[in-house]
């Protein structure tokens, strides 16, 4: 229990529409332990951001429970006071998707990397200038551009000037959402390499929310497949990626391009469109689209159970791993 970090417990979102209601997420449950990366994947609008956003509580989940460990004890943050998530928030950090929207174009880098030091610790003019100018060197930043505006930046920097301001405070959580996907592949190499080195400098723990599957196998070391708001595959990644169980991961796993022209990949194309979470199918969520479906899948929802030190959600897993 000393090595827990964050446990999420049957945490479920709903968003409220006129007549219609969208669950993003259903009933998810997570252990965490310090010091490591859990990689959240999944086809878009299966509720991977809607799950690192309530963990953060950038919005407020419907129900369950969000509880972080902390010296002085455990934290429910969705049932903390003002004053608590004041107290606690410099300890839970996140990088956005998007490095040219979540930077504001008025504010100069300095002004942007510091911002969080300001509202959250007494330290002098001084003090904040160096924490600064050593958090732009280990994220590699030219000291010289903190007098200057995002606009004036590549993608990949703008990148690093998110960074920096995640970990100004050197937080013990971290939710990367899908922090390397909107930067070239040589640059995305960069940037995982960097998150890497400051994990193990700092201790860090990862929630590293991605679609580059390829990138989450190098950077993870567990993994949690999501389909329509629910986890339908959790374990240890190099057991994931080579004996997947659940049926939708061995689809995603098929569509990874493989380097190396001599090897050969059964593609698995699935059939049909992923559902409406407004409308979704009864019994397993996945069965319209699934080969192994029985009537069972049509009208009951498989718990999670645990297979062979994995945590899968399907009823003919032991057939799926073999087909």
């Amino acid at each position: 229990m000393d090595n827990i970090l964050l446990e999420i417990k049957n945490l479920s979102k709903v968003y409220e529409g006129k007549g219609v209601d969208v669950k993003a997420l259903n009933d998810v449950s997570l252990t965490v332990f310090r010091g490591e990366t859990i990689g959240i994947v999944g086809e878009s609008g299966c509720g991977k951001t809607t799950l690192g956003r309530c963990v953060v509580r950038g919005i407020d989940a419907t129900s369950g429970q969000v509880l972080f460990h902390t010296e002085e004890g455990v934290i429910d943050f969705l049932k903390a006071t003002g004053a608590q998530m004041r107290k606690y928030r410099k300890d839970i950090q996140m990088i956005f998707q998007d490095p040219y929207a979540s930077l504001d174009p008025r504010m100069t880098v300095f002004d942007i990397i510091s911002e969080p030091l300001r509202y959250n610790t007494k330290l002098s003019r001084r003090e904040i200038e160096q924490a600064v100018d050593k958090i732009a060197e280990q994220v590699g930043l030219n000291k010289a551009y903190l007098r200057r505006y995002p606009h004036a930046f590549s993608g990949g920097q703008r990148q690093r000037i998110g960074i920096a301001r995640s970990l100004i405070l050197q937080p013990k959580l971290v939710v990367c959402d899908e922090a390397v996907s909107a930067l070239d592949v040589s640059i995305q190499a960069q940037i995982i390499n960097l998150l890497e080195d400051l994990q193990k400098e700092y201790n860090l723990t990862y929630l590293f929310i991605s679609h580059a599957l390829s990138v989450v196998k190098h950077i993870s070391d567990r993994v949690m497949v999501m389909y329509l708001g629910r986890m339908v595959e959790f374990g240890n990644t190099e057991e994931l990626f080579e004996n997947p169980m659940h049926p939708y991961t061995k689809a995603l796993l098929s569509a990874v391009p493989q380097p190396d022209p001599d090897i050969t990949v059964d593609r698995i194309i699935l059939e049909g469109e992923v559902p409406n979470p407004a409308n979704p199918p009864s019994g397993c969520h996945f069965h319209p689209r699934c080969a192994y479906a029985t009537e069972r899948c049509k009208t009951e929802a498989p718990p999670l159970t645990e297979v062979n030190g994995r945590m899968v959600a399907c009823w003919n897993c032991s057939a799926c791993s073999k087909g």
